[in-house]
């Protein structure tokens, strides 16, 4: 039975799902609304992927927002942050690469890479506007398709500057803008160099910028985004094949190297565990003054994991 490596990469938009072969070719993928439902979306994701007669699970790990809470679910041999799932995927198939821009649907971030290792990074979860529901909002509002955001941004004629700070000032402007005439290709050519220009000024501020640059992230299937980061940085900008769900393509590569090197099985629960009820619950600590806001999992009224609890107590009781 052919060995198979799994990555989850779960966040506040989407949950994704990747198997890798021993040569880390893709040869499955999954894509799903989280919904805020995290557990339910990796189950309903293992399942298409169970339907499928996979090889023997050999490795599997997690990223993302919901990493420890799906970790705990799945039996991750490795838990780790986007940046370094992201680094080690893009690494792989871009081994020259200096500048990572990573935009999905709620954060952005960017990462600073030398000789392969990262060595600076920035991320942001807080102004939208540097973010695709940003562009999904806008497009809404025009009336406009998100899959022809870039195309009609590539078909411009003049440039247009919006005011792409924040969310409110950008409608406004639009608004604006198309009141003095300017076409709907026009203002989205300005609204994606906005958007750029936001990424890089807050991400990329005092941050020595260097080619070759990777671009990924939902966002990445934008041309138009994908134009004016090339305008911005006066560079051409590399794309990766699956540059969706580079987060879950290295949360599974790291786990293979974890696990080829400890020598150890997997620590996958397996298939069966889709029939199992794993319930998150809050927990107000009040044992001393810290009041921490414990999170465990619980399994049909079974904790098995906790976190959250800074002197570690309740951690231990589920170890």
């Amino acid at each position: 039975m052919s060995k198979i490596y799994l990555g989850v990469d779960v966040g506040s938009v989407s949950t994704n799902l990747v198997a890798l072969d021993p040569d880390y070719n893709v040869v499955f993928a999954s894509y799903l609304r989280t919904n805020g439902q995290p557990l339910e979306s990796v189950k309903t994701s293992l399942r298409e992927l169970q339907e499928t007669g996979p090889g023997q699970v050999a490795a599997i790990g997690a990223t993302g927002s919901g990493r420890q809470l799906v970790g705990v679910l799945v039996g991750a041999d490795i838990v780790k942050n986007e940046i370094t799932a992201h680094a080690a995927a893009t690494t792989h198939f871009f081994p020259q690469a200096r500048t990572i821009f990573e935009i999905g649907g709620q954060d952005s971030k960017i990462i600073i890479i030398k000789d392969g290792i990262v060595v600076d990074f920035a991320m942001n979860s807080v102004c939208a506007a540097g973010t695709g529901s940003f562009l999904d909002h806008q497009a809404e509002r025009l009336s406009i398709p998100i899959e022809q955001f870039g195309d009609m941004a590539l078909a411009a004629q003049r440039d247009v500057r919006i005011a792409g700070r924040c969310t409110v000032f950008a409608e406004s402007d639009m608004i604006a803008k198309q009141q003095f005439g300017f076409s709907k290709a026009e203002i989205i050519k300005g609204l994606c160099e906005a958007l750029v220009r936001n990424y890089i000024n807050n991400l990329g501020r005092g941050k020595s910028l260097e080619p070759p640059y990777v671009f990924q992230g939902g966002v990445a299937a934008n041309k138009g985004i994908r134009a004016a980061f090339e305008k911005e940085v006066g560079a051409k900008v590399l794309i990766p094949e699956h540059y969706g769900i580079m987060g879950a393509i290295g949360a599974a590569m790291l786990a293979a190297e974890t696990v080829e090197q400890t020598g150890k099985p997997s620590r996958f629960r397996g298939f069966d565990m889709l029939n199992l009820d794993f319930t998150p619950v809050s927990i107000d600590c009040e044992d001393c003054s810290n009041n921490c806001e414990v999170i465990q999992v619980q399994v049909e009224g079974k904790p098995i994991a906790s976190w959250g609890d800074r002197c570690g107590k309740w951690t231990q009781k589920c170890s």
